[in-house]
C-alpha cells in the first residue's frame, strides 16, 4: 500500500495525529488441548510478550476445565497474572465466556470485570448468541455493567459472533444504544467473514472509531470453508488496520486462531509453538510496513 492510498482512506480523514500502540499478542485459546502451564510456556517461546487468557485447558488428567471460573474469587486472576507476569507475559485480555443474552449475563460479567480488575486486565472480551434476538437484554445488561467495569479500570469490549454482533456495524449500534465509554467494541474480521459472510474492510471503515482491540484470525471460503491463521486466508490484514493506525490508542492484536487451513491441527504443542511464531511474526511484518507508510 502506498502513502497515497493509505492517507486517502476515507476513515483516515478524522483519525488522530499520534500513531497506535499496538500489542501483538496470542491468546492461550489455540493450546487448549494443553495445559495451561504449557500454553503459556509456548507463547512466551513464540516471542510474544502479551497474552490474552482464554476459556479451557486440558489438565494433567486430560479433562478440560476452566482456565479460570466465573465463581472464582478474583485473588485467583491476580495470581494467575502474576503468573504471567513473572514469565515475561504481560495478560491484555480475558474471556467472559458467557453470552451477554444468557439469562446470569449480568452477574457473570460483574465477577470478571472483578477479576479483570484484580489481574490489572484492560480488557474483558465478550459477545452474543449466533442467532439474533433477546436486544433489549443485550442492551441492559451492558448498561448495568458498564460504571462497574468503568470504576474497576475495565473495558468490556464486544466482538462479532452472529446474532445481535454480527458485524462492526452492528456492534456499533449496540455501542451506541449502551451509550458508556466503558464499551467499545473488539474486531474479528474473521467471525464476519465466516458468519455473515460479509467483507469486513468496509465494515470496519464503517465503525473504526469504537474498536479498542481485535481478535486476530482470518478465514478462506474456499477450496474449503473454514477459519485459519492470519495470513492464510482472504482477508487483507494490511486494509484490515490502516483504519485504526493512528487512533493514538494502546490496541491489542490478540491473535485467536493461528492454524493453517486444510491440514490437520498439530498434535504435539510444539506444533502449535511453530504456528504462534508465524503468526506473530506475520503481524510484526504487517505492522511494521502500516507505520512506514503512515509517516
Amino acid at each position: 500500500m502506498r502513502r497515497r492510498e493509505f492517507l486517502t482512506l476515507p476513515a483516515l480523514a478524522a483519525a488522530q495525529d499520534a500513531p497506535t500502540r499496538f500489542q501483538i499478542a496470542c491468546m492461550t485459546l489455540p493450546y487448549s488441548a494443553f495445559p495451561l502451564e504449557r500454553a503459556l510456556s509456548g507463547i512466551r517461546e513464540a516471542g510474544y510478550q502479551y497474552v490474552a487468557w482464554g476459556t479451557n485447558h486440558r489438565n494433567s488428567g486430560g479433562r478440560p476445565t476452566p482456565l479460570i471460573a466465573v465463581d472464582a474469587p478474583p485473588a485467583e486472576a491476580a495470581s494467575l497474572a502474576a503468573r504471567c507476569r513473572g514469565m515475561n507475559l504481560e495478560p491484555v485480555m480475558m474471556f467472559c465466556t458467557v453470552n451477554l443474552e444468557a439469562a446470569n449475563a449480568l452477574d457473570a460479567h460483574l465477577r470478571r470485570i472483578e477479576q479483570a480488575a484484580a489481574a490489572k486486565i484492560p480488557f474483558l472480551l465478550t459477545f452474543g448468541k449466533t442467532e439474533r434476538g433477546a436486544y433489549e437484554s443485550v442492551i441492559g445488561n451492558l448498561q448495568s455493567m458498564a460504571a462497574p467495569a468503568k470504576s474497576a479500570g475495565v473495558t468490556v469490549v464486544i466482538k462479532q459472533h452472529g446474532g445481535n454482533t454480527g458485524t462492526g456495524v452492528m456492534c456499533s449500534r449496540i455501542i451506541k444504544d449502551v451509550g458508556h465509554e466503558a464499551v467499545r467494541m473488539c474486531y474479528d474480521a474473521g467471525n464476519v467473514l465466516d458468519y455473515e459472510s460479509i467483507d469486513p474492510l468496509p465494515d470496519i471503515r464503517a465503525c473504526w472509531r469504537d474498536v479498542r482491540a481485535f481478535a486476530i484470525k482470518d478465514h478462506r471460503k474456499t477450496p474449503k470453508n473454514e477459519d485459519c491463521g492470519p495470513g492464510f486466508g482472504e482477508i487483507d490484514h494490511y486494509k484490515l488496520l490502516a483504519p485504526v493506525m493512528r487512533t493514538g490508542l494502546v490496541m491489542p492484536l490478540a491473535c485467536e486462531n493461528i492454524f493453517e487451513p486444510l491440514v490437520p491441527r498439530p498434535t504435539s504443542p510444539e506444533g502449535v509453538d511453530a504456528l504462534a511464531r508465524r503468526a506473530r511474526e506475520y503481524l510484526v511484518s504487517v505492522v511494521r510496513g502500516l507505520e512506514i507508510s503512515a509517516r
